[in-house]
């Protein structure tokens, strides 16, 4: 982080833990204000679910608590809103959990390429014993700075480009596609035959237009809401990561609640994370109708036998550690 950002956020944290530190019983009904962030554009799923936790925690405790949302990466990538949420300049934050395996590495389980059946058994695994360990992991790991609240639906993600449609692994061959910023997904894309470039969201738009990258891998909501599929034409289903998101909230703040406040945000964002769902299956359909009524050439893939062969590498060299997680989650019904 650059010198001036810090001394900006250094100064925004200040004010920002002022009001939550409960000096005294007048101080401790002070208003509120939680900063919220997101990459996403405003109405996205996640978005609208963070709003709405916002809404609710307003009427219940009558004003005192409030949140405010910043979506549209207005306060940078997810690499420096996890930043800001670390020093507690952010209180809220919707962040990838391929964006949090790097910070903690139990989480990167869940970012194993074609781990997940569907999108059924993600969401079992998120909702059952299994997904509140993996959340508690977060919060218990002292690097992080993080209080894990709930997951939410991301989809599957898929292969989209601007030279050809993917219809089997052959296509991949020599395509620069942009991935998050994580040594699996790297693997991944190299394994499967094309040149895996760590990016930021907030650049991916701009270097497909100038050819930076060819392509990038995301959900269909993703791909149309951030005007990619303008630039991308070709969006192919590989659906070869199922990556949940995860709400966070930083524990630097998080400390200066009290109890009360912090079973209110754990018993909303729980709230949040089915209504997120409701609105991500929504939303996915508007976003596939739209890439076709613009031209975009959705492309079935009938056999992902071959993609999945071809990560087998990325299984050898990162499944092991994970190894007695995998098998739990495999085992999810």
């Amino acid at each position: 982080m650059r010198r001036r950002d810090f001394i900006k956020l250094s100064a925004g944290l200040g004010s920002a833990v002022a009001g939550l530190a409960p000096l005294s019983p007048a101080r401790a009904q002070a208003k509120s204000v939680f900063k919220a962030s997101d990459v996403q554009p405003a109405g996205y799923p996640t978005v609208a679910a963070t709003e709405n936790l916002g809404k609710k925690l307003e009427a219940a405790t009558n004003g005192r608590l409030s949140v405010q949302m910043y979506p549209s990466m207005q306060l940078g990538g997810e690499k420096e809103t996890i930043e800001q949420t670390q020093i507690g300049a952010i209180q809220l934050l919707r962040v990838s959990a391929g964006t949090v395996g790097p910070i903690v590495d139990d989480i990167n389980v869940v970012n194993m390429p074609f781990l997940f059946k569907n999108m059924a058994h993600a969401e079992k695994m998120m909702d059952g014993p299994i997904g509140q360990e993996l959340l508690d992991k977060i919060t218990a790991n002292a690097n992080a700075g993080l209080v894990a609240l709930c997951w939410m639906n991301a989809g599957a993600r898929s292969l989209y480009n601007t030279k050809r449609p993917i219809k089997s692994i052959e296509d991949i061959k020599g395509l620069k596609f942009r991935v998050i910023g994580n040594p699996i997904f790297i693997d991944m894309m190299n394994a499967l035959g094309g040149n895996g470039v760590a990016m930021g969201y907030d650049q991916v738009f701009s270097a497909l237009q100038t050819g930076v990258i060819d392509g990038a891998e995301n959900n269909p909501p993703s791909y149309v809401f951030s005007n990619h599929y303008t630039a991308a034409k070709y969006f192919s289903l590989t659906e070869h990561l199922i990556i949940p998101e995860v709400l966070v909230f930083s524990k630097r703040a998080w400390t200066s609640l009290s109890g009360d406040d912090q079973n209110l945000l754990k018993k909303l964002a729980r709230e949040a994370q089915l209504e997120e769902r409701d609105l991500w299956n929504k939303y996915q359909q508007q976003a596939m109708d739209k890439a076709l009524a613009a031209g975009c050439q959705i492309v079935e893939i009938a056999n992902k036998t071959p993609f999945q062969n071809a990560v087998k590498p990325v299984w050898d060299k990162y499944g092991p550690k994970y190894q007695d997680m995998i098998q739990r989650i495999q085992a999810v019904g």
